[in-house]
């Protein structure tokens, strides 16, 4: 059994210049950094990226700049959410050639469909798609996929795994022990920041968490003690992420989680999506605390490195 996703893929935000281009050159330190610090995968184009914020070529750009970045080094999972049929194929198409591993692909959005047309829609993004496709369950932004749904989308053989942002865990973990005996090689990713250690507990294969493109060494932290069986560690790493979580969700999505990249030292610009006077004091008054909170958890991470 080999599964297509383990680990902790990392979405990223994206650096912009004073006009509000993409900002080449910081997007590729950025990335550089990431890799650096030992994230198992890059996942350009999904939420925290702003996909909808940037044109079909900003789109393709932004991947095909995190492929050469990660020369081969770690797998890439492009978000490939596109409007139409054409465009997602086309897409998903070009992410084949540049060497992508998976395409990430929510249901469509703004209209709302039925689960059977959600269940049509897939089943042609899995036949037009070279690249293996990941189910990305996101219902606060895009129409909902119930269990029995993705269990039926579980079938299809080029439908490889599922990345999780719905915060329903219940029906997450009952996914997970369904399909642990009906598709062994199904992965499973948690999107939610603050359940990452309960979902790696019942059987879940990693996580696509913002979390880790601002301070990967904690998210890193509680994965690897995870997996060596510490447990406390694990629950101590989880615990100590939550107030910096919480803080950065705070603002409107993902302009909290831009502030904290730009505490570890990036210039990311301004947004797409103009701020308004309320968010700017918002983020102003957030960012002591997000230094502090960092500074807190990369002195724990620090500590973690000389004892092993």
């Amino acid at each position: 059994m080999v599964k297509a996703l383990q680990g902790i893929y990392t979405p990223f935000s994206i650096p912009t210049c004073g006009d509000g281009h993409i900002s080449e050159p910081e997007l590729r330190r950025y990335l550089r950094w990431l890799i650096a610090r030992g994230v198992h995968g890059l996942y350009p184009n999904g939420s925290t990226g702003e996909f909808v914020r940037f044109t079909l070529e900003e789109r393709r750009t932004i991947t095909r700049i995190t492929v050469e970045e990660a020369a081969g080094k770690l797998p890439v999972m492009a978000g490939a959410a596109e409007p139409t049929m054409s465009e997602l194929a086309a897409s998903c198409a070009l992410y084949d050639s540049l060497g992508c591993t998976t395409v990430s692909v929510c249901p469509p959005y703004y209209f709302r469909i039925s689960q059977e047309a959600v269940k049509s829609y897939f089943i042609e993004v899995a036949k037009v798609s070279p690249l293996p496709v990941v189910l990305y369950q996101i219902p606060s932004f895009a129409n909902p996929m119930s269990p029995e749904l993705i269990l039926a989308l579980s079938e299809e053989p080029n439908i490889v795994g599922l990345k999780d942002s719905s915060r329903d865990f219940v029906s997450f973990t009952y996914l997970m022990s369904v399909l642990a005996k009906r598709r062994p090689d199904f992965s499973f990713l948690i999107g939610t920041e603050e359940l990452l250690l309960p979902a790696l507990l019942m059987g879940a294969d990693g996580g696509a968490i913002a979390s880790s493109g601002i301070i990967p060494e904690a998210v890193l932290g509680l994965y690897g003690a995870w997996q060596r069986g510490n447990l406390q560690a694990a629950k101590n790493w989880q615990s100590a992420l939550l107030p910096l979580i919480q803080a950065m969700f705070k603002p409107d999505f993902p302009a909290g989680f831009r502030a904290g990249v730009e505490r570890r030292g990036f210039c990311m610009g301004p947004g797409r999506q103009p701020l308004s006077s309320e968010q700017i004091t918002q983020i102003q008054e957030l960012r002591p605390f997000l230094q502090k909170q960092i500074d807190a958890l990369l002195a724990v991470a620090k500590g973690e490195e000389r004892a092993e």
